[in-house]
């Protein structure tokens, strides 16, 4: 698995190291998340696979060994079975019975709804955002268009390579023999590793890879990719454009120019990355995820398996800080302290939007991320080591959400051996589990729905929140009471919210909204969805 190793370790905790670059690419000092805590690398994969006996032996061994916290970059390629039928939920439901703070990558599965992984409420699921950088090359064709793509090559041609003949190929390794690639540059449509694709090019004699997507994606949104030979990705316009000129010549050629530059600062940032998996969640709607969004970033991956010990260093920073939390209180200030405005302030956007236009895509036609591709937003690390007020769980609580679901005795004891079964459910279903985002559902049967909330609050001096609402479209939003006031640290104060639906929508219609409690200093903010089942 490259890159779950040391890479994903040395991004939660890594010590800090001067001149770091990929091949010269974005060269700068790096260091981990949380530089000063101390790791423990547990092998659950080899080179083919990750059995889910490893994954289990992994974790039970990190937790008998006494880790504060464990980041998982794996998930799921068959969806979400049942949480008693899901051997890595029921572990970490364990590591949480002991403490152990779980965070869990979301998946690469995007945009489609409903893909992403890891949704149990003990675990923290991750999703991923971009970042600023790109890293441009560029492709002269024969009738002197210059299309811009990404490249990670590390050869630099600024002037331009030769001009060599451009053929399109399936670009899989047995169908790439000298006789068809030899000298070449192959156009491919490769929605996954190029790169690999590019080296068996290079095997057989090919002259360069032109990787090329299938969907478009706002700002032309692609990943670079390290070729070892020249080669770039081009958006779907800009596969658009090649295509265009390749079908109006008998002998298409072209030509790379790489400049080998690390671009910052000139595009949007963060946005939801494409490929970051979506809720809803699959097995309990009720729970939002995924919770977060990190950008993802010496090697140069992207995927929520690099965005995970984003979150993992932040976590254990607020463990340093507050040894004697639970689990739930680092996620819910981990949450209600993200933010939902990129670097300038403005709403981030969801990259995974797809387009079949070939006009284009501008700011005016990108839809805002929801919290099913956002989750709460993006960590902030700082302001997560003082949230004020957090949602707190223990192992009760979710036993009585697993009771709400129905599960048998059997199932149960999967989670807490020797249990004899469910002495009570959640109040009002699994929408009341005391999470950090609410979920309401409307139905045939009803178009109101009331939930409750119980916040701790962790600050020390007295304090008063006000509440603010940004009420879903179609919804009337009533919390009561409005304003909570706190004498002391560790006190705890319950409210309700009550969901009224005032508009028809169709089956499968979502709307979303926030609930802040905040004053001078301290904003905690929820992240509300609202589903109209049927």
């Amino acid at each position: 698995m490259v890159g779950h190793g040391t890479h994903v370790s040395g991004t939660a905790a890594g010590s800090e190291v001067r001149g770091a670059s990929l091949f010269g690419f974005s060269r700068c000092t790096a260091r981990g998340v949380a530089p000063r805590a101390r790791i423990a690398m547990y092998k659950a994969c080899n080179t083919e696979a990750c059995s889910e006996s490893s994954i289990v032996a992994a974790i039970d061994a990190a937790v008998s060994d006494g880790v504060d916290v464990i980041s998982m970059s794996l998930g799921r390629m068959d969806g979400n079975p049942a949480f008693y039928d899901d051997v890595v939920a029921v572990a970490m439901f364990g590591a949480e019975r002991r403490g152990v703070f779980v965070v869990l990558a979301g998946g690469n599965s995007g945009p489609e709804a409903s893909s992403v992984g890891n949704v149990a409420p003990w675990m923290t699921t991750v999703g991923a955002a971009t970042t600023d950088r790109v890293f441009p090359a560029t492709l002269k064709l024969g009738n002197g268009a210059v299309l811009t793509g990404q490249s990670l090559y590390s050869v630099k041609a600024q002037g331009g390579t030769s001009m060599v003949p451009l053929v399109y190929n399936f670009c899989e390794k047995y169908g790439m023999t000298p006789d068809n690639v030899m000298g070449k540059v192959l156009v491919c449509e490769v929605d996954g590793n190029d790169v690999e694709s590019g080296i068996y090019a290079q095997s057989a004699g090919g002259a360069g890879i032109v990787g090329v997507r299938s969907e478009a994606r706002f700002l032309d949104a692609v990943d670079a990719q390290a070729f070892t030979l020249p080669g770039l990705t081009l958006s779907y316009m800009g596969r658009k454009k090649l295509e265009a000129y390749m079908s109006s010549v008998p002998y298409p050629v072209a030509s790379f120019g790489f400049s080998c530059d690390t671009v910052t600062g000139e595009n949007r940032a963060p946005m939801v990355a494409g490929f970051s998996s979506r809720g809803p969640n699959s097995v309990v709607p009720e729970i939002l995820k995924p919770d977060d969004a990190r950008r993802v970033e010496y090697n140069i991956i992207s995927g929520t398996s690099m965005a995970c010990p984003h979150v993992a260093g932040a976590a254990a920073l607020i463990k340093k800080r507050h040894g004697d939390w639970t689990p739930a209180m680092v996620r819910s200030a981990l949450m209600t302290t993200a933010t939902p405005l990129d670097k300038n302030g403005r709403r981030i956007l969801d990259n995974g939007v797809s387009y079949g236009s070939n006009s284009g895509v501008d700011e005016e036609t990108c839809d805002n991320a929801t919290p099913l591709a956002a989750g709460a937003g993006l960590v902030l690390p700082r302001l997560a080591m003082d949230p004020g007020l957090v949602y707190d769980l223990g192992t009760q609580d979710y036993v009585d959400l697993l009771c709400t679901l129905n599960y048998t005795t059997e199932q149960m004891r999967r989670f807490v051996p020797g249990t004899n079964g469910c002495a009570r459910t959640l109040p009002g279903g699994a929408a009341n589990l005391n999470y950090p985002s609410m979920v309401a559902v409307f139905d045939s049967h009803t178009s109101a729905r009331t939930l409750t909330r119980m916040v701790t609050k962790v600050s020390v001096q007295p304090e008063m929140y006000n509440v603010t609402v940004a009420a879903p479209a179609g919804v009337n939003v009533t919390v009561t009471p409005t304003t909570l006031v706190f004498r002391r640290q560790n006190e705890r104060k319950s409210y309700t919210v009550e969901f009224r639906s005032n508009a028809v929508k169709p089956a499968g219609a979502w709307e979303f909204g926030h609930i802040t409690w905040e004053n001078r200093k301290h904003a905690v903010r929820s992240p509300v969805a609202v589903l109209w089942k049927n």
